[in-house]
């Protein structure tokens, strides 16, 4: 019996760029600076409209810099005891920050159904101007981390969150246009329940995801099955087993498997091979045991 590991790491990772810190940096004073703003209104004019946006905007600065942390964190040297560094938390950072988007579409429902049973007067043109400058400032935060958004899990949340919240102060100033001219005060109750089901909707994708990856599923994506049928259609291989793929990070990943060779003789030529079918597939670590077709009849020992 044969038996050979080979583990190999390819440095052709999909990193975040320097830049994105300083477009995090930019993006959470801006957001911040808004906040403070439309809660200021919120109260002064009584709309929970504007203070659901408001509260939902607070979770997304939140979000941005937790994101931040989470990119220097995966930047820090590995450890003896840390041997991959601190890559994952990228992908608990990820899921934190779709939880706090849960919390808030929690309060902006109890609040939203308070409001509806004791409506009280509000001021469609503090709630439209104010809105109007949302428009304003996620736009531009949405176009800046549009660029960037497939190179990572948190950028993705953080383009996601920032364009919803853009339609949503849509929603806002329409809200504020109809209260003008209609005097109707519900209509804000109801503007803010359908922000929370705008941000419901778009955090799913995010904490799926996220969940998924904290528990090392396959990264929705790679492609297992193609893999798969790539590492069968090599003639040198007999079969194949342990086959394993997990994210390290919101960025990188990393798989293992067992391959069961006709010849031993042929592993180096066909290790590249392999080490290129899961670079294709975005797999930048992988290690790879080859062992003998002669050991099949033992294959519990040999794995």
């Amino acid at each position: 019996m044969a038996n050979h590991h080979e583990h190999s790491h390819h440095h052709e990772h999909h990193l975040v760029p320097a830049s994105l810190n300083k477009i995090f940096i930019f993006c959470i004073a801006l957001n911040l600076l808004f906040v403070i703003i439309e809660a200021g209104v919120g109260f002064i004019y009584n709309s929970l409209g504007l203070l659901s946006d408001a509260g939902h905007n607070l979770s997304d600065v939140f979000s941005l810099l937790l994101a931040l942390v989470a990119f220097r964190m995966a930047k820090l040297h590995a450890t003896h005891h840390f041997t991959y560094g601190y890559k994952k938390a990228t992908i608990l950072i990820s899921l934190a920050n779709a939880m706090i988007l849960l919390v808030a579409v929690g309060a902006i429902l109890i609040e939203s159904i308070y409001k509806l049973k004791n409506p009280e007067p509000v001021s469609g043109e503090a709630i439209s101007w104010t809105a109007g400058i949302g428009i304003l400032i996620n736009g531009l935060t949405t176009w800046l981390l549009m660029r960037d958004r497939k190179k990572d899990l948190n950028v993705q949340g953080a383009f996601l969150h920032m364009m919803m919240d853009t339609l949503v102060s849509v929603g806002v100033v329409i809200s504020g246009i109809l209260i003008s001219f209609t005097g109707w005060n519900w209509i804000d109750s109801i503007i803010s329940l359908l922000i929370a089901a705008v941000i419901l909707i778009s955090t799913f994708g995010l904490l799926k995801e996220s969940l998924f990856l904290s528990m090392d599923a396959v990264p929705a994506s790679v492609h297992l099955e193609t893999i798969q049928q790539e590492i069968e259609a090599l003639p040198q291989v007999k079969s194949w087993h342990h086959l394993h793929i997990w994210g390290i990070s919101t960025t990188e990943n990393a798989a293992t498997v067992h391959i069961v060779l006709n010849n031993i003789a042929e592993m180096e030529t066909v290790k590249p091979r392999i080490k290129q079918i899961f670079s294709s597939a975005g797999i930048s670590h992988s290690t790879i045991e080859f062992e003998s077709a002669s050991c099949q009849c033992h294959e519990q020992e040999c794995s």
